[in-house]
């Protein structure tokens, strides 16, 4: 089955928590979009083990996408051949035009992991001739496939950025990104959790600069190319 766009992470939620206004737009948009977590996130700091994995997909319905655990250990992910080769695997399955991944992680060492994970699967899923390659026996069975885009949404664990590719305008669906990071009680608070406050106040952040209320920003593995400069919206500043 084909998506438009792979979303690869190492957590439940961290796709949520990065960019779940624009995977509500997209979404909303008519566009088909496919959250790969690496791990299933267990344990939880509030609640048993199965929990967030439920609470995962119903944050995934929330906002109109569709979700894929491939359920590697939390805490001991490790950035390896055989997970870029099952990584590129899925870009090969499902053809995405573009996927998103963390970039520059440093906090977390999962998200450092999934960072490297994600740009070496998706140039191996370009690459042919795999049936040379010992090993590659997987990916030899398998059309290449090249992604158009590779984006990186700002991970809120890191410092905010003071420069990036593009930013997109969440405003109209900022309260389904607050309703799908609500369904995570098995990490966040309830009520009044600080991280969940930080990150909507990064989002506040970016969307000041921008001239709207809620902004998210991200980087991009190649220069920006616009078939039609008319598409970019009025900046602050001109």
């Amino acid at each position: 089955m084909s998506y438009d766009a792979l979303v690869i992470t190492a957590h439940p939620d961290d796709a949520e928590t990065q960019m779940g206004g624009t995977l509500a737009k997209l979404a909303t948009g008519g566009q088909r979009i496919l959250l790969v977590d690496l791990t299933e996130g267990e344990p939880s700091d509030f609640a048993p083990r199965g929990e967030r994995a439920r609470q995962a997909a119903e944050a995934a319905g929330i906002l109109g996408v569709e979700r894929l655990t491939l359920g590697h250990q939390d805490r001991f992910l490790a950035d390896d051949q055989g997970l870029r080769l099952e990584v590129a695997a899925l870009i090969r399955e499902h053809r995405p035009r573009t996927v998103y991944a963390i970039g520059e992680a440093c906090v977390h060492p999962d998200h450092v992991a999934a960072a490297g994970i994600a740009r070496a699967a998706v140039f191996l899923a370009r690459l042919g001739r795999w049936e040379d390659v010992p090993g590659g026996e997987q990916l030899a069975s398998q059309s290449r496939w090249m992604v158009n885009r590779l984006f990186f949404p700002h991970c809120k664990m890191e410092t905010p950025w003071s420069e990036f590719a593009f930013a997109v305008d969440i405003s109209e669906v900022y309260a389904r990104k607050r309703q799908a990071l609500a369904a995570y009680t098995s990490i966040f608070q309830p009520e009044g959790d600080r991280l969940l406050a930080l990150y909507e106040a990064e989002d506040q952040y970016f969307g000041r600069l921008l001239g709207v209320a809620y902004a998210e920003v991200f980087r991009s593995a190649s220069p920006i190319l616009l078939a039609d400069p008319t598409v970019v919206l009025p900046g602050v500043h001109g």
